[in-house]
């Protein structure tokens, strides 16, 4: 690691790991080391900029302050009280630390007395060094410490993301089952989607997953739109102001003027199409994306070949719908991707408990998921001319 690297911790979901070091990889990055639910990385102070407004599919950013070894109370908060706080942060600034125990078991400290500890030793810290302590503000805090202990050792980090970074800012309440941005990025990566063909999400929803694939076709980074003030690196005193905004006008300038090929979403329920709509302009992509209403049986594809990316009902969303009706939706779709669809590439996001089987063509590949507390997979098919559904001899 170079001297003026920083060193930094993105955490996704341990089932897209592989794609966020895609990302990271492609952001320049180096010494990438996977870890559990994590990657670990070093990055010179315009990448650690850049990779808060482009990485699509990170949940947070955090920026590591120190490793010491903390193997008691006693030790963690000697270690947490060494450090020249002050210098890191004002005492204006209120701020909360976030225990993270990664030993279990009764002779191991807990999330509160990892918490507390640190503050005791940051509240030391300040008051030594200027007289004064910044208060603790659980809600709405300018500064977040994340204090990870295991094995012994302490890692002090700052969430330089402030809120997680799935959060866009486009996505408005109406739909039962939405998608996080960041799982349907990452659904969209798997499948290989990266803008230089068409895309349809025959069953979108709030338009999530269209959302993600309009950003991707125009090379606009996902968190560009994100307020003043809610990247928590900007309350450090580490805070270069003139190379964020150089590196913010740099992101703004890649962004495409057109998507190179049509990007459709569709569904059912026009009241989500409309949702849908709403939601595309709030990301201000919504000219860039066809709308329609319809059933999955009765779609068009919007050109020979493509690739079709979608979010399956599971079961849970459809509260009147016997377990016969998923089966036969799910048998339609199947038949639809073979009668309609050759030479697309299909990825379906199906719950593991879902009667997916009946689908009957061939996958490709078969990625497990997690869409919040649901086991899911991601099944994806490459069409052909000639496709046959598999029946229970084959």
């Amino acid at each position: 690691m170079k001297v003026d690297e920083l060193r930094l911790i993105a955490t996704c979901p341990e089932e897209t790991k592989d794609v966020l070091i895609t990302e990271l990889k492609q952001l320049g990055v180096s010494n990438i080391e996977p870890a559990y639910r994590a990657v670990h990385f070093s990055a010179s102070e315009e990448q650690f900029y850049q990779a808060h407004l482009r990485l699509r599919t990170a949940s947070r950013i955090l920026r590591v302050i120190k490793e010491f070894p903390a193997k008691s109370p006693e030790m963690l908060y000697s270690q947490a009280r060494r450090l020249n706080w002050p210098e890191l942060f004002g005492v204006e600034r209120t701020y909360l630390i976030e225990g993270v125990p990664g030993d279990r078991g009764s002779e191991f400290m807990r999330a509160n007395d990892i918490s507390k500890k640190v503050r005791e030793g940051l509240q030391d810290s300040f008051q030594r060094r200027v007289g004064q302590i910044p208060k603790v503000d659980l809600k709405e805090p300018k500064v977040i410490i994340v204090a990870f202990l295991a094995g012994g050792r302490c890692v002090l980090s700052f969430d330089t993301s402030g809120k997680a970074l799935h959060k866009r800012g486009y996505r408005q309440e109406g739909h039962p089952a939405p998608i996080k941005e960041t799982l349907a990025a990452s659904l969209l990566m798997l499948a290989g989607y990266d803008g230089s063909q068409p895309f349809l999400d025959p069953m979108c929803g709030s338009g999530t997953i269209a959302i993600e694939a309009a950003m991707i076709a125009l090379g606009k980074a996902p968190q560009i739109h994100r307020p003043k003030g809610q990247f928590q690196f900007e309350w450090l005193r580490s805070f270069n102001r003139e190379l964020w905004r150089t590196v913010q006008e740099s992101v703004r300038a890649e962004r495409q003027a057109e998507p190179s090929f049509p990007i459709v979403a569709s569904d059912i329920s026009e009241t989500y199409t409309e949702l849908a709509r709403r939601n595309a302009l709030k990301a201000r992509v919504e000219k860039h994306i066809t709308f329609a209403s319809g059933k999955f049986q009765d779609i068009v594809p919007p050109a020979p070949t493509g690739i079709l990316v979608t979010n399956l009902p599971y079961g849970e969303r459809l509260s009147k719908a016997s377990l016969d009706d998923l089966t036969a939706l799910y048998k339609e779709i199947g038949d639809t991707l073979k009668q309609r669809f050759a030479g697309w590439r299909a990825a379906l996001l199906v719950a593991e408990e879902s009667p997916y089987k009946v689908i009957g063509l061939k996958t490709t590949r078969r990625i497990n998921l997690l869409n919040g507390s649901i086991p899911c997979k991601l099944l994806i098919y490459d069409l052909y001319a000639g496709t046959k559904r598999k029946t229970p001899a084959s």
